[in-house]
């Protein structure tokens, strides 16, 4: 299992890697291109290029820490720093895409001519080097919110560049230099809608909220209907990563049995989680105690 691990590490790394080199070339040429042609949605989509190649490096960094192992000082390790990356990553393009609003709104007011022919070409090498980044780490972003916050930053690129394309051939064919300006618009709105979703999950699991699709009530009726049972209260459901799902309560027994005998109905307990996605857990037995019984306390 850990040689699977470690290969599985090895792929997603190797393809970040390849991500930043293509990142890079392309960011470098949407700017000098964006700076000859004039273009505000070349230079916007340079920028975007930009913040790509600062997440996929914090992306392939926080890869490489999250494998470290839990030490005494880090005992969960560092499974929480792809979280903080998809944190990271999603803020900085909220924020880039709200000086990308500013920027282009003074622009709308003052459109400028444009060389169009510079625009599509550089557009079109945009589209084809994000669409290969993209596909060198889908796989991954399907079961990794790190991987998924990279994953549509070059998907938000790829479109984006879609839309300065666009752009670009409606001045070449209508002389609409206004285009270009209001697509670097659309483009931004597009990209904080993408952000947001990832931002809230990512800042859900830093924050420790229960995690969205556990149904607290449900998980705790059942364990009560296990025998033995009184009571389960003092519920904590979190999650350290987005795969992850940490469970702590304390369970009121109805009589005052052996360690041994709690082994069994902790087994019926671990099941009831485990049918729920929750694979690690404390529970602390108790008889007698007096305290409050409420479930969230």
């Amino acid at each position: 299992m850990r040689d699977n691990e470690h290969n599985q590490y090895n792929i997603s790394s190797n393809n970040l890697l390849l991500a930043i080199i293509l990142n890079i070339a392309i960011t470098v040429a949407e700017a000098v291109g964006g700076l000859v042609s004039g273009s505000m949605a070349l230079i916007s989509d340079a920028t975007h290029n930009f913040s790509d190649v600062i997440s996929l490096v914090i992306s392939w960094f926080a890869n490489r820490l999250a494998k470290k192992e839990a030490t005494e000082r880090q005992t969960f390790g560092f499974r929480r720093s792809e979280v903080l990356a998809a944190f990271i990553n999603s803020l900085t393009l909220i924020i880039i895409s709200v000086i990308i609003i500013i920027k282009a709104s003074e622009r709308l007011v003052r459109p400028s001519a444009l060389s169009p022919r510079l625009i599509i070409l550089l557009a079109l090498l945009s589209i084809f080097i994000n669409g290969i980044s993209a596909l060198f780490i889908r796989k991954d972003s399907h079961h990794n919110l790190n991987m998924k916050s990279a994953y549509i930053h070059l998907i938000g690129d790829m479109l984006t560049s879609v839309a300065v394309l666009a752009g670009g051939v409606a001045i070449k064919v209508f002389n609409w230099y206004r285009a270009d300006t209001i697509f670097s618009i659309l483009i931004a709105i597009y990209l904080l809608w993408l952000s947001w979703k990832i931002l809230r999950s990512s800042l859900r699991i830093i924050m420790q909220f229960t995690p969205e699709k556990t149904d607290i009530n449900k998980i705790t009726t059942a364990i009560e209907d296990i025998r033995g049972i009184k009571n389960i209260h003092h519920v904590h459901v979190w999650q350290i990563n987005d795969h992850d799902l940490m469970f702590e309560a304390h369970v009121d027994l109805m009589d005052d049995i052996e360690i041994s005998s709690f082994e069994n109905i902790l087994v019926e307990i671990k099941a009831v989680l485990l049918r729920n996605g929750i694979t690690h857990s404390t529970i602390q037995p108790e008889y007698s105690v007096d305290d409050k019984k409420k479930i969230i306390y």
